[in-house]
């Protein structure tokens, strides 16, 4: 059961978050300001920290600072959340080191989604050294693409989307699953984008005839397959 730090000045929203993590199967800590969640931190390390921005005495933004600072919680996920929710505050709160940014007001869906997202992305699975689907291969370690034998050329990010999907075979995803497994850290990334890497990526497997293995599945997304 992930534990997960919660830092508001405010008993109410503490309890609104409190209940919905803990409806989530999340175990929660929780904090009032920076100097209370000092203490929790000496004794007890959470796998993540939705921490608000206005704090009394020392903001949140100056914990996430000296949080991401110190190495024995540098590596620690951090959401900051806040009601300033301008582009340049949104800004400002990643270049800290937190991992996203949440405004208020927000529903306790998006909290947990959001919170998960940052857990998968903190704690990415073993990625597979090589697999093969239909005929095209994908070499993990030697980081190599081939299509019956003959090799393929793609570049990064279309290859990250294909290891993907080739570790994720049969299963379909939305554009926001994609921008969330593949592209990751990079918040501000549009679902668009996946389209267009998409149509990149098929565009590099037309040769071999292997791009008919990225399905497209109306109403929801992408989906990689050998079936039809």
């Amino acid at each position: 059961m992930p534990t997960i730090l919660v830092i508001d000045d405010e008993p109410d929203i503490r309890e609104v978050m409190r209940f919905a993590l803990e409806s989530a199967e999340f175990r929660v800590l929780e904090a009032g300001h920076a100097d209370e969640a000092r203490k929790l931190l000496a004794s007890d390390q959470p796998d993540l920290i939705l921490l608000d921005w206005m704090l009394p005495g020392r903001s949140g933004l100056e914990l996430a600072q000296q949080l991401k600072q110190n190495p024995k919680t540098r590596s620690l996920p951090i959401i900051m959340i806040s009601a300033r929710g301008e582009e340049e505050d949104r800004v400002k709160g990643l270049d800290t080191g937190a991992d996203d940014y949440i405004a208020k007001p927000f529903s306790p869906r998006e909290m947990i989604a959001r919170t998960k997202a940052v857990l998968r992305r903190a704690k990415p699975s073993e990625p597979a050294d090589e697999i093969e689907i239909g005929g095209l291969r994908i070499d993990n370690i030697g980081h190599r693409v081939s299509a019956n034998g003959r090799p393929v050329e793609v570049a990064p990010t279309e290859y990250r989307l294909l290891h993907f999907f080739m570790t994720h075979a049969d299963r379909a995803f939305s554009r926001s699953q994609l921008l969330d497994q593949v592209w990751g850290d990079q918040v501000y990334v549009e679902e668009r984008t996946v389209d267009v890497h998409i149509r990149r990526l098929r565009k590099a497997l037309e040769p071999t005839r292997h791009d008919g293995l990225l399905q497209t599945v109306r109403g929801v997304g992408y989906r990689f397959s050998d079936k039809t």
